[in-house]
Parts: structure tokens; C-alpha cells; sequence
């Protein structure tokens, strides 16, 4: 009877030392299996982040989005811009821009069959140009685009709708600053063919970012004021939060990396400091936006016009706001059967 019990109690103590052999093999598998994916997080990371610099670009620019979808960006004519020419500058080197020109409505006859050459000469005929820059998603050829040039057309003013870089069939990819280089460059091509006509911008939202870097870069380098600024569902970048980016925690818990592997915003950082540049700027504004607008609330612009009024004056700043009720959101106003005296009456103070 000893000898039985005495069998048991060996056998059970030999059945826990193993149950914490096994026990004590698991844990350190799984310490091992933690350290190893440890390893490779900390070795990818890095080439990960790099890669992850087009996706950022993306998050902010949405310039792959080719929006509408298989369309010939060298027939204007498709989308009943039938006195309209596409063309291609040369931004910098290795940047193609593609842009529209759409001469004034009651020139559509006589524009028909002509070449770039002719397109170019009537800019000099003494009707205002405008410049139209877009924001962010899609290509020249947006529904909303092609109805902004539309109605300035008939009101007898040219129109220039380029495509940044990395935008439509232009080539390159976008940053803060080669899309105000962009924008700049169409200015100076403009310029140096129009003669004493105005030349005007007009920014829609991301547009808007543009336009006011062009236009304070303008007068700091050259002294040049533009004739004549619209800023379309313009944002304060203040206001504004840009998506946060998935692999920015990794500089927070590794600091000093950031010298080897720089951010992946950093050399994209997108700053668009409006409400510094309508500080700036000394050319006549004009801001429209819509109450319902949901992508950028209204308070946002009439923030910047505040203070776009207390640098210049309520007769050089104006701000015209659209019902929420019509429904026009962030890219609807160019439907607004007032916005043509809107756009004349305010070029008529230029």
C-alpha cells in the first residue's frame, strides 16, 4: 500500500515538472517570436516609411484619382469647349503642364480650326485673362472646371485651366512648391502675351492655397500685384487637420532616426499659409463660398476675410456667400444664375 502511494506521488511530481518545462518552452518561444517581429519592424520601418511618401502625397493631393474617367484631355471639344485649345508649357525642367485655353464665347466662330498660334494672339486683344486653379482630385476636364470656364467665356473673358504637375496627363509629382511654381509659370506665359489686359486668379480650394502663395510670392520677389484674386471654398490650414500619417508614431518612439530615414512628409510638408499670405497680399479679393459647404465649413473663410479686410479695406475685399439651401456644397457655385454679374462686378473695380 506505501509502495503504491509512494509510485503516485513520484508520478505526479514528474507530471508537473514537465507541465513547467512546457510552460517555461512556450514562454520563451513567444519572447522569441516578439523579439523576431521586433527585429523586422524596426528593420522594414524605415524602407516602409520611404515607400509610404507617394501614399501621403496621395492622402493630401488625390492627383491619382483621374476623374472622369477615360477621357482625351487633348480634345477640350468633348466637353462642349468647342473654342478651346490644348497645349503644354514647360514649368521646369522635366514638368509638362497640361492647361486649356478657352477664348471668349463670341469668338467661338472664328476660333474654329485655328492653331495654338492664333490662340496665343488673342490673348493681347484687351479682354481680361483669367487663370483658374483647381483643387485637389481629378484633372481639367471635372464637371465643375468645365463649368467655371464656361461662364467666364461668356462673359467675354479668356481662360487658362492648367493641370499641375502630377495632375491629368501632366507630368511629375505634386509638393507645395512645384504647384506654386506651376501656377507661377502660366502667370509669366500669360503675362508676357496679354499685354495690358488684367490678369486675374481664381483659386478653388486647394487652388485657393495655391493662388495666395503665387500672389505674396509675387509681390516679395518682383513687386508684381495681381490684378485681381478669387478664392472659391478657401481653407485656413490652421483650421484644417491633413489625414494624421500611420507611420509617424515610429520618430516618436525612436527619436534621432529621422537623420537616417527622413519623415516622409518632410520633404512634401504641405503648409498653404493663407491666412499669412492674405496678410501679404495687396491685390483686390474676392472670396465665395457656400453656407452648406462640407468640406471646408464657411467660418473658415470668413476668418480669412476678416483678416484679408483689416490689412486692406472692405472696398478692396469682398465676400459673397450662396444659401445652403440650393444645394451647391464645395463645387456647385459655377451653377448660381447670379455669379456672372457677381464675377463682372467685381472686374469692373480692377
Amino acid at each position: 500500500m506505501r509502495q503504491r502511494t509512494h509510485k503516485k506521488e513520484v508520478s505526479t511530481s514528474a507530471q508537473t515538472t514537465a507541465q513547467v518545462q512546457r510552460k517555461h518552452e512556450n514562454e520563451s518561444r513567444w519572447m522569441k517570436s516578439c523579439l523576431f517581429a521586433l527585429f523586422v519592424i524596426l528593420l522594414l520601418a524605415p524602407f516602409t516609411l520611404i515607400m509610404s511618401r507617394e501614399l501621403f502625397q496621395h492622402l493630401v493631393y488625390k492627383h491619382r484619382i483621374k476623374v472622369p474617367f477615360f477621357v482625351d484631355l487633348n480634345q477640350p471639344v468633348d466637353f462642349s469647349l468647342n473654342h478651346t485649345i490644348n497645349m503644354y508649357l514647360t514649368s521646369e525642367e522635366g514638368i509638362s503642364l497640361g492647361v486649356w485655353h478657352t477664348v471668349p464665347e463670341s469668338h467661338w466662330r472664328e476660333a474654329q480650326g485655328k492653331d495654338l498660334a492664333w490662340y496665343q494672339s488673342t490673348l493681347s486683344d484687351g479682354n481680361p485673362v483669367f487663370i483658374y486653379l483647381h483643387g485637389n482630385t481629378g484633372t481639367r476636364a471635372a464637371t465643375h472646371r468645365v463649368g467655371v470656364a464656361k461662364v467666364l467665356s461668356a462673359l467675354g473673358y479668356h481662360v487658362l485651366v492648367p493641370d499641375y504637375r502630377g495632375f491629368g496627363d501632366s507630368s511629375g509629382e505634386p509638393t507645395e512648391v512645384g504647384l506654386t511654381t506651376d501656377a507661377l509659370h502660366v502667370y509669366n506665359w500669360a503675362k508676357e502675351r496679354s499685354g495690358s489686359s488684367l490678369v486675374v486668379f481664381w483659386g478653388h480650394s486647394l487652388g485657393t492655397g495655391v493662388s495666395t502663395n503665387t500672389a505674396v510670392k509675387l509681390v516679395e520677389q518682383a513687386g508684381i500685384v495681381l490684378d485681381g484674386v478669387i478664392l472659391e471654398g478657401t481653407f485656413n490650414m490652421r483650421n484644417e487637420k491633413l489625414p494624421f500619417h500611420v507611420f509617424s508614431w515610429y520618430y516618436w518612439k525612436f527619436p534621432g532616426w529621422g537623420y537616417f530615414f527622413p519623415e516622409p512628409w518632410a520633404e512634401n510638408k504641405v503648409v498653404f499659409p493663407t491666412e499669412e499670405n492674405v496678410k501679404k497680399m495687396k491685390s483686390p479679393l474676392l472670396f465665395l463660398h457656400a453656407e452648406d459647404d462640407s468640406v471646408v465649413l464657411i467660418h473658415s473663410a470668413q476668418q480669412l476675410y476678416n483678416i484679408a479686410v483689416s490689412a486692406q479695406n472692405a472696398e478692396r475685399v469682398k465676400f459673397v456667400t450662396f444659401e445652403g439651401s440650393l444645394g451647391y456644397l464645395h463645387n456647385g457655385l459655377y451653377k448660381d444664375p447670379r455669379l456672372p454679374d457677381i464675377i463682372k462686378k467685381f472686374v469692373l473695380t480692377l
